[in-house]
């Protein structure tokens, strides 16, 4: 396949990226639980969501800059940083709980950044066969990345310290990254410049991209409101960090992978609104199994690990394909890296906000009325995610705001 190296080179990025997220959002609130911080300042790592929420302020920026042949130059410079904070992390320790923070924060600012340059690269340089080649290597990647991110963080920890898991974690980000750097560095002279610069106010005056970001924050609501809290619990019920990291391992490279594989195969035969309403009842029911073990201590662990697994990682990646290929209906080809990068900062805050919620009221209230509420809260939205998801037909049209230089355009879509 003549697009192989580019595939290779966007599924690396994406699955680096992956693994910082994993290890920030996965890993770090069972490394702190089991620190004895209590779930309160454990919801706090959500904080470190807030960069992905707000890059829509400087994302036509670096849309412009990515667009002037600039990729490899943002991709190398930020890989570095991230890693280099990763390695201040190693030295500092997961507690005190502010100084982290502040660190895994200029991480995130760095991996955000260059998340907007990798998707606007992506959806410019594939060929249109090569579209679907690519969802899959994003989202594959995606969940090797938390696989390794929380699952091999948690191992290596649990085994030889929280210094040598996120010093590996480092490493990992920098070799996965250099394939794109040195595979955009090639194809720099063949970069065009746009036709009409990238603007947040183009976006946002489409009624398709204000539709789109109702929806990423109704699905965030129903999907992710409990995420942060099952690595916790699995602690709280005397799961060991290694036991929990090889679940999250587990789930992740099979029941992940499997649930993209499963959801890509029923977005093409029932639609993404049928999926997404079916994926927030799934989600429904494994939070109230997670409800009825922390309710009933007679329940036996494989209800726990069920649920856990269930609702973790194969209920949520048919989410998020159904939910991505609405976007890609919905998204402009000609300012890719700035649509995509409003409705990712719409799951960003949602889940941001979402995530602090979630610790005060598990805190507060125990693991089974929380888990019970966040099953209730996605019930609720269900009616709005199927009005707002409507209008599944799209199709691709042959009309683009710029050519690419190896001569096979990229897809736009419309309604």
């Amino acid at each position: 396949m003549k697009g192989l190296p580019l595939l290779a080179s966007i599924g690396g990025l994406y699955t680096a990226q992956a693994i910082i997220g994993g290890l920030t959002w996965g890993g770090l609130p069972a490394v702190l639980r089991a620190e004895g911080l209590p779930l309160d300042q454990v919801g706090l790592l959500s904080l470190l969501i807030l960069p992905w929420a707000a890059k829509f302020l400087w994302a036509p920026a670096v849309e412009r800059f990515r667009q002037g042949g600039h990729t490899a130059t943002l991709v190398a410079a930020g890989n570095v940083i991230a890693a280099g904070g990763l390695l201040l992390a190693a030295v500092t320790g997961p507690v005190p709980l502010w100084p982290l923070l502040i660190v895994l924060g200029v991480v995130a600012f760095t991996t955000a950044t260059v998340d907007i340059a990798c998707d606007g690269y992506a959806v410019e340089r594939l060929r249109r066969h090569e579209v679907g080649w690519g969802n899959a290597m994003q989202v594959g990647g995606a969940y090797v990345g938390s696989a390794l991110g929380m699952g091999l963080l948690l191992v290596l920890v649990d085994g030889w310290g929280w210094g040598i898991g996120v010093a590996a974690m480092a490493a990992l980000v920098v070799v996965l990254g250099l394939p794109l750097v040195l595979h955009s560095r090639r194809l720099e002279r063949q970069t065009l410049p746009p036709v009409s610069s990238p603007s947040l106010r183009v976006a946002l005056a489409r009624p398709e991209v204000r539709r789109g970001l109702i929806l990423a924050a109704l699905f965030v609501v129903a999907q992710k409101t409990a995420l942060g809290m099952i690595g916790p619990f699995l602690i709280d019920n005397g799961f060991s960090l290694a036991s929990v990291g090889m679940l999250a391992g587990a789930g992740s490279l099979v029941l992940g992978i499997l649930g993209a594989v499963v959801g890509g195969a029923l977005v093409r035969r029932f639609g993404t609104r049928r999926v997404l309403g079916v994926t927030v009842l799934a989600q429904a029911l494994s939070l109230t199994l997670l409800a009825g073990h922390a309710a009933y201590d007679g329940l036996p662990d494989r209800v726990l690990i069920g649920g856990a697994l269930f609702s973790g990682s194969f209920v949520l990646s048919i989410g998020f394909v159904a939910l991505y290929a609405r976007f890609m209906t919905l998204a402009d080809a000609g300012q890719p890296g700035v649509d995509f990068t409003l409705f990712q900062c719409m799951d960003a805050t949602v889940s941001m906000l979402a995530g602090m919620a979630a610790g005060r009221v598990a805190q507060t209230f125990g693991y089974g009325p929380f888990f019970l509420s966040a099953a209730v809260l996605g019930l609720l939205t269900l009616p709005l995610i199927a009005r707002t998801a409507d209008g599944d037909a799209a199709v691709p049209v042959g009309r683009n705001r710029r050519r690419k230089a190896e001569g096979d355009s990229p897809v736009r879509w419309r309604k």
